[in-house]
């Protein structure tokens, strides 16, 4: 009987999330599958990393409440030119990594020195600032 109801909640479970969801969205509220606790830890390696003044957006499939599992998308955003941004970018990627228990991470830089592409419109545009 318990496992019955069991799987029967596990069906009801992922409409839950989508209501959960829609709720969010009509009070204005953005999803954010991320724990305070990594949002902190993001936003002090990117101070290390890249500076005080450095912004972190979170975008991509971690907005999706109604999603499971994915990896982190994080912009970067730098108001100073960067003299190397691709071991920047691994650095804070791996370390990133590492404090989010191995999940992987993806970091997309936008600097004033750097070429902007249509993602990093996407990422400012529809990203939330940690």
């Amino acid at each position: 009987m318990a496992n019955l109801q069991e799987r029967s909640s596990l069906r009801e479970r992922p409409s839950l999330i989508r209501e959960r969801a829609k709720l969010r969205q009509s009070s204005g509220e953005r999803a954010m599958r991320l724990s305070q606790e990594h949002i902190r830890e993001l936003k002090r390696l990117a101070a290390e990393e890249a500076g005080v003044s450095a912004r972190l957006r979170l975008f991509g499939s971690r907005l999706d409440d109604a999603a499971r599992g994915g990896d982190v998308d994080l912009l970067l955003e730098l108001d100073t030119p960067v003299t190397q941004p691709a071991p920047l970018i691994a650095r804070l990627a791996a370390r990133a990594s590492r404090a989010m228990d191995g999940r992987k991470v993806d970091v997309l830089l936008l600097a004033p020195n750097l070429l902007r592409q249509p993602i990093h419109d996407v990422a400012q545009k529809q990203g939330i600032l940690l």
